[in-house]
């Protein structure tokens, strides 16, 4: 192996000395691969890759995904050295309350995290989502404005999970040459070496993915070797690269390199002296960075940052179309009033809110250049085709639409990355059955506060025949469990319009649950909806002195109108509420939410799934605590008690026992 300059071999140990004190002082931490990959590290922010510390949010900036997140102390320490807003005493209070270094990346919490990244194979996916979103973006604004790189460090647990052959497989079909992913095949898992569970050739199988594959082999320390193998991935624009790289877990220190114990388990102090010691560190000094250290990395940082001046330079000299277009791109966000170009539907229309949310999304189109529409191979199902838009591929790279194939793992993790990224709204439809397929994806969106739009139709057991493999009954609920997450059930066309006007104001992601079946139109929501779904729940039938609430979300808000309807004709006056979005009804204030929900007014209310959570609303509430069956959608409803008599019922017995 060729030399290292000695700074260069000082700057790559001080590094070390980093990953090795921070979780000793935490007592909790990944050391041994943090270590290992230091070099690698060194290379790509002085060599490689184009960013500037003091704009972490510059557009043009190449993207790092450290995937396997669990190192992130590597990516903290770099932060810090390469002069980004992170102290050394951010990096003292490693893995503490209220730190800027949390355990694993949080993008939106510390300056320079691209994703939020942790569970395996995540960050992976949203690298993907990265790279379409830059080819995208270069493909409709040009490189003068766009014109990137992503990076990707993926461990053997990445590589082991699930979503990351989905995200493997659609890179490959996409040739995304823009998207290098450094395989750390480091032999070590927690619980010993890799080969107790995996036997996978990774090089053949990303082969036949359809992308390039540089094996580098024992080079975990040859610095030229590294930067070359990086630079040589970037040469290949029609096909992803995988670069495989072969390290020592815990090098180089005399105990524990090699060692699965070094993965997870804080050195102690005798250890870490010895490994300093090794290194050519003073042993008794904790978080040593000395001056000529700081300066090379300072000064290799401006060197990368000069590319952030030419950028503006160039941007700057663009015509000013060209820089409304990226101004408009890169807001992400629909232009002009939002509801007056939105569909509106009258008494004669009576859509699946999956079909009225397929007009509302090419209503959109025209006024959100950053809209890109997507599914898991159903397009035409779950109303996410965007009517007249190109499909996204190497040749169309303007394209808007997406074919993700059945992917759902890669879909939505990949409409993360696109999100985070910047420039662009994703849109990705499935059946709500298969929620729980997107779930972790979901989860990392809502805690990143990613501006993705998850559709999912064939809301509940009005699937029907498919049977109760494909009936939602627990999703709807579980999904109203994650935090940050906005969930909407429309009852009818005007109702998906307005959760569509909202969604395009909110900064986080959003749920679109649509129905299968047809559904009237409500009589009020024309005039209703707009506000009231922006509100999450509002009156929709209001009689003089209601003895009742009935309430219900989606499809089933027609169901308790019909219900107030038979208890009308009996003398019993029924308000009649439709709740859409419990999160944005919760955000209303408690003087809103009285005056929908009045204290001491009962309330029966009807969805068609768990009713666990309804008793926070609801005195009665009626829905499916089981499974479906395989029958006509309204016959199963029927059968399960979703129904107008159901209701009514329930409603009697509730104002009997009043």
């Amino acid at each position: 192996m060729p030399e290292i300059n000695p700074l260069e071999q000082r700057c790559i140990s001080v590094v070390r000395g980093l990953a090795m004190d921070a979780p000793q002082a935490a007592n909790s931490g990944h050391q041994g691969t943090a270590m290992a990959l230091a070099p690698l590290a060194h290379v790509l922010w002085t060599r490689v890759m184009a960013y500037d510390p003091e704009a972490p949010d510059w557009p043009d900036r190449d993207r790092f995904v450290l995937s396997a997140g669990h190192a992130s102390i590597l990516q903290y320490s770099m932060l810090h050295l390469m002069g980004y807003p992170l102290t050394m005493d951010d990096l003292k209070a490693f893995r503490q309350w209220g730190s800027a270094t949390p355990g694993h990346p949080e993008a939106g919490h510390t300056a320079g995290i691209e994703v939020t990244t942790g569970p395996l194979g995540q960050g992976f996916g949203n690298a993907v989502g990265m790279a379409l979103a830059e080819r995208n973006l270069r493909g409709r604004l040009g490189d003068g404005f766009i014109d990137h790189h992503t990076w990707v460090i993926a461990s053997d647990g990445d590589l082991m999970e699930g979503i990351s052959h989905e995200a493997a497989s659609l890179a490959g079909a996409q040739g995304l040459g823009r998207l290098t992913v450094v395989y750390d095949d480091n032999h070590i898992t927690i619980d010993g070496a890799t080969e107790i569970a995996l036997r996978d050739d990774a090089p053949a199988r990303f082969a036949a993915y359809g992308w390039e594959v540089i094996e580098l082999g024992e080079a975990g320390d040859d610095l030229d070797a590294i930067e070359a193998a990086l630079k040589a991935s970037k040469v290949d624009e029609a096909r992803p690269t995988l670069m495989v790289l072969r390290t020592r877990v815990g090098s180089p220190s005399p105990t524990w390199e090699d060692n699965p114990k070094a993965h997870g388990n804080p050195f102690d102090e005798a250890t870490i002296a010895e490994t300093k010691r090794v290194m050519g560190l003073p042993p008794e000094e904790t978080f040593f960075v000395p001056d000529d250290v700081a300066n090379f990395y300072r000064n290799a940082a401006a060197a990368r940052a000069a590319t952030h001046a030419e950028w503006t330079e160039r941007t700057a000299s663009a015509d000013t179309e060209a820089r409304r277009a990226f101004e408009a791109a890169w807001s992400a966000r629909p232009a002009g009033d939002i509801v007056a170009g939105l569909p509106t539907f009258g008494p004669d229309d009576s859509p699946a809110t999956r079909v009225a949310s397929q007009q509302v999304i090419d209503a959109l189109a025209p006024i959100s250049p950053s809209l890109f529409v997507g599914s898991a191979d159903l397009s035409g199902n779950t109303g996410t085709k965007l009517a007249g838009a190109e499909f996204q591929s190497a040749a169309t790279p303007s394209g808007m639409a997406m074919h993700y194939g059945v992917r759902e793992h890669a879909m939505a993790a990949a409409s993360v990355g696109m999100a985070l990224h910047g420039g662009i709204w994703p849109v990705g439809g499935t059946f709500l059955v298969f929620s729980d397929y997107a779930r972790p994806s979901v989860r990392l969106a809502a805690l990143s506060k990613a501006r993705v739009v998850f559709v999912w139709s064939h809301d509940s057991v009005g699937v029907g025949e498919d049977g109760p493999t494909h009936q939602p009954v627990e999703q709807v609920m579980a999904l109203r469990t994650i935090p940050g997450l906005c969930v909407f059930r429309p009852a009818d066309g005007n109702e998906t319009a307005a959760a569509w006007a909202t969604a395009a104001k909110i900064d986080g992601p959003v749920a679109m649950i649509l129905s299968r079946q047809g559904t009237p139109t409500l009589t009020g929501t024309a005039d209703l909806a707009v506000d009231g779904v922006a509100n999450g729940a509002y009156v929709l039938v209001d009689p003089d002195d209601a003895q009742v609430v009935l309430a219900g979300t989606g499809t089933e808000v027609a169901v308790a109108v019909e219900a107030a309807e038979t208890l009308a004709a009996e003398g019993i006056t029924a308000r009649v509420v439709s709740m859409p979005s419990w999160e944005r009804f919760e955000a209303a204030g408690a003087e809103y939410r009285a005056s929908v929900l009045p204290k001491g007014l009962p309330v029966v209310s009807v969805e068609a799934g768990v009713t666990l959570g309804w008793h926070r609303w609801a005195d009665v509430p009626l829905g499916i605590d089981r499974f479906g069956a395989s029958a006509p959608g309204a016959t199963v409803l029927d059968r399960l008690g979703i129904n107008p008599a159901a209701v009514a019922d329930a409603a009697r017995a509730l104002l009997d026992d009043r």
